[in-house]
């Protein structure tokens, strides 16, 4: 009755979570407090793997509370981290819980770089402790009773969560153990123990038969059902099915027993006699067929003297009518167990190592939210900056403010000699063509780190490829092509930003080969400048007009509006909103994160004032830029012209021209040279991400690769074939005789002990051979009726050596030797035996310490001598002596 089945433990191999999650934090996180932290929680991870995993586990509740700590870490660092095949790269390698003796049929092991694998072993793990601490509980308590019940339905959960989940988890084909079918059948166990130890405790308190009764009943029910799943699967051991079959008998007849007790006390004589005899039934079946698992004594003990004072009360007193099982009522049925939910934590000690770190959805939902911050800002911005540009090139073409302060005719305008000083404080044009010849490097290099990460990605498919076509269905990892979908878009993503980098460098060097002639000449002293800008007739007549004040006043207005604008570039940039709380919120309360809702509407509060101010900015400088227009025609018609003066003017107009061109220019060509070195960085963070998963594909490549060898050396090198007959029993040489059989195949016998084969009739002797010399007398009985001669025609061979104990019996049939002559005296039918012919012996003299064989009369042909290799020990008799 105390039999409890407990499942053993999985083992894993050790892995290094240190390494590669370190690596994530450090290229995730800045440097800082938070990334120092991630760090050690990352070693204690690691620790606490080692503490459930990497050491034996004794089978206590402590142990239990260590497994169920990391299960709990597991869940939750599983949403905070990119774990996959081809991100964060871990793989795991569990053992077969069953592979004991090639019990199932699966693999021996499995490694997936996947951590809901690491999930559900651990879980299996936690589950399979738990029965094993329910069965090391002492039954006698109140305590232990309690624990036990606890425990196996702790157990017959965590199945039934993996039962649910291991498909989805794995993507793949599980080993035997945790396939759902195992995990199912180990759940309804689980929870049929339980329900035993709820029967248990019921009849230790001594509660109501009815109560007991039906509490062993739904036991029963539920070991049937437990029966059910594995009576035609090869997914469990083979003790346990016999296991579970007796249980299921023993809680029935515990059942018919409690309410034999309860037919008693109504008055149904009949009914508890039936019910006994059922009881009996169901124990003699189990002490026949399930003796060595289970023992029925006290149960089949307290049954009989139940049974039999029934039989005497009710045959001597009550003469109720015994009815038959089928007809009495159905036991009622009471279940007291549930399956206990899988719902983290489980460990009452648990805190989150990684309690700071937001998941996963959230920092992807982050990124995405900046990537969204970072276009409007760009939008705004670069709006900003494209109407200055287009201000600034209007006052280009009208030679703005240049116009106003060259009405002298014969001196620099005082606007260009300070583009002129801003150019040469630049570094002029050594700056620009350094900065120009820097792109082509910076270029060189992302276009080499690119092409060196796809190159590890193409070698590595490759490699798998041909593997794949070598061993065929047997190489069942997931082929690389597939997994290196989503790295290929990357790369694809980031070639294709390279090339229209490449475009946008060509359009600034084109601009800057347009400008250079003037940007050169704005970088030299002022005495040059002024030599190369042309003389004209002076316009002082101009110097007090109103037209020309207006002007002023206009381009004053631009100005403003220009530094207005810097102003509010700033702003813009610096607004700040962290929406980590927001997506957090929308996780915890709906399940996942509505990405787009939550920032468009965001941004739309932080960045809307903004965008009116921006459009405002715009209505006000094409206003502006109108009225300027206006006055500057205006101006242009009171201003004396001739061919110098446009002459002046021109080059003018190209000087202020260039001097906006160059401050453009350069500004592109650091914003070139710093996208680069970013990309750089991304590049560098893609190809180490391309390696790891490189390096996590071929370690997994090498333990496939083994696995496979090893089951093609278990293979038979050839296929099985028949030997022929003739081979099997080749003919014997003259090098010694052949020995006798050493199996003899019997009918079954009905003892529970195979019995020998009787010994066969031992040769007759005479009384010559007996009282010739060396021979020792002969005890043996002498036939009645004489042995049948032998045809005069078959010559006789000589005697043959014998078993060591039992002379006459030979190893071989001599040449002329009746084999049929033993039965005239034992097992031929008495009316044929008037009809042999007599047996005359043989009558040469015996070889020393052997008995001589009964034989035909001697004739002229020379016997046949038969030696024995004196180097052989002598054979082993094959029947025992007596």
């Amino acid at each position: 009755m105390a039999t409890f089945i407990s499942v053993p433990l999985k083992k894993s191999s050790e892995v290094d979570l240190v390494k590669p999650l370190s690596k994530f934090v450090t290229a995730s996180y800045p440097t800082g407090e938070d990334q120092a932290e991630y760090i050690r929680s990352v070693e204690e991870l690691n620790k606490l793997r080692k503490s459930a995993l990497g050491r034996p586990l004794d089978k206590h509740e402590s142990s239990l509370e260590i497994l169920m700590r990391y299960y709990d870490q597991l869940c939750a660092v599983e949403p905070k981290f990119p774990f996959s095949e081809n991100q964060l790269c871990l793989t795991f390698t569990w053992k077969d819980a069953f592979d004991k003796g090639s019990l199932f049929g699966g693999s021996v092991k499995l490694a997936l770089a996947s951590l809901g694998y690491e999930k559900t072993c651990v879980l299996f793990n936690g589950a399979a402790l738990a029965s094993q601490i329910a069965s090391e509980q002492n039954l006698d308590s109140d305590e232990g009773l309690k624990a036990a019940a606890k425990y196996y339905q702790l157990a017959s959960g965590a199945f039934g969560h993996i039962k649910d989940t291991v498909l989805s988890a794995l993507n793949r084909e599980p080993t035997m153990d945790i396939s759902p079918e195992t995990v199912g059948t180990l759940s309804l166990i689980m929870l049929a123990q339980a329900q035993e130890v709820f029967f248990l405790k019921a009849t230790s308190d001594k509660m109501k038969d009815a109560i007991i009764a039906k509490l062993a009943n739904q036991a029963a029910d539920f070991y049937s059902d437990a029966i059910k799943q594995c009576q035609y699967k090869e997914n469990l051991p083979k003790e346990v099915f016999p296991v579970l079959a007796a249980k299921h008998c023993i809680m029935q007849a515990n059942a018919e027993l409690h309410q034999s007790i309860l037919a008693k006390q109504k008055k149904h004589f009949g009914e508890e006699i039936a019910r006994l005899q059922h009881a009996t039934e169901l124990v003699k079946t189990v002490a026949s067929r399930y003796d060595e698992y289970v023992s029925v004594k006290d149960l089949s003990d307290k049954i009989s003297r139940a049974l039999t004072a029934a039989k005497k009360d009710n045959d001597f007193i009550y003469h109720d009518r015994v009815p038959e099982v089928k007809d009495l009522e159905h036991i009622g049925k009471a279940a007291l167990v549930k399956a206990t939910a899988i719902t983290p934590p489980l460990s009452a000690k648990f805190t989150d190592l990684f309690e700071k770190m937001v998941p996963m959805a959230v920092q992807q939902s982050m990124s995405v939210y900046s990537q969204r911050k970072a276009e409007t800002v760009n939008r705004l911005v670069g709006t900003m900056r494209e109407a200055t540009n287009l201000c600034n090139g209007v006052l280009a073409s009208l030679n703005l403010p240049a116009a106003l302060e060259d009405l002298s005719g014969d001196s620099i305008p005082q606007s260009i000699v300070e583009k002129a000083h801003a150019i040469v404080q630049q570094g002029g044009l050594q700056s620009i063509e350094q900065l120009i010849r820097d792109l082509p490097e910076l270029l060189t290099r992302n276009r080499e780190i690119l092409d060196e990460s796809l190159k590890m990605l193409d070698d590595e498919e490759s490699t798998d490829s041909e593997l794949r076509s070598k061993f065929s269905q047997r190489w069942n990892r997931t082929p690389s092509g597939d997994l290196y979908k989503p790295l290929r878009a990357e790369g694809g993503n980031f070639r294709s930003v390279l090339d229209k980098a490449v475009q946008a460098d060509q359009v600034v060097k084109e601009r800057y080969n347009t400008h250079c002639e003037m940007i050169a000449l704005l970088c030299k002293p002022e005495a040059e400048l002024t030599a190369a800008i042309p003389s004209a007739n002076p316009a002082k007549t101009l110097q007090g007009s109103e037209v020309v004040s207006v002007l002023r006043s206009q381009l004053s207005q631009l100005e403003e509006v220009k530094r207005e604008r810097e102003v509010l570039e700033a702003e813009i940039k610096g607004v700040t909103f962290d929406m980590s709380s927001s997506f957090l919120t929308a996780l915890a309360q709906d399940g996942a994160i509505n990405e787009e809702a939550l920032s468009m509407s965001q941004l739309d509060q932080s960045y809307g004032s903004y965008s009116q101010r921006v459009q405002a900015s715009l209505r006000s400088q094409e206003e502006l830029l109108g009225n300027v227009q206006a006055s500057h025609q205006e101006f242009s018609s009171l201003k004396q012209s001739n061919s110098e003066a446009n002459d002046r003017e021109e080059v003018l107009k190209k000087l202020a021209s260039a001097h906006d061109s160059y401050v453009e220019i350069t500004n592109n060509l650091r914003e070139g040279t710093k996208f680069y070195n970013d990309l750089t960085e991304i590049l560098l963070k893609f190809q180490n991400k391309c390696s790891d998963i490189v390096f996590a594909r071929k370690t997994e490549r090498d333990e496939l690769l083994k696995e496979l060898q090893q089951s093609i050396a278990r293979e038979p090198s050839a296929p099985s074939f028949s030997v022929p007959a003739y081979q099997t029993n080749p003919t014997p040489t003259a090098a010694g005789p052949t020995p006798a059989p050493r199996t003899v195949f019997q009918p079954q016998q009905p003892q529970a002990k195979a019995q020998p084969p009787e010994r066969p009739p031992p040769p007759a002797f005479t009384t010559q051979a007996a009282s010739a010399p060396g021979n020792p007398p002969s005890n043996q009985p002498q036939p009645v009726n004489p042995p049948p001669m032998a045809p005069p025609s078959m010559a006789q061979g000589p005697p043959y050596p014998t078993y060591q104990g039992y002379p006459g019996y030979a190893y071989q049939m001599p040449m002329g030797y009746n084999p049929y002559a033993a039965y005239g005296q034992y097992n031929m039918p008495p009316t044929m035996q008037p009809n042999m012919q007599p047996y005359v012996p043989y009558q040469q003299a015996p070889a020393p310490g052997q008995g001589s064989y009964p034989g035909a009369a001697p004739t002229q042909q020379h016997p046949y001598i038969y030696q024995q290799q004196p180097q052989q020990p002598p054979p082993q008799p094959y029947y025992p002596q007596q």
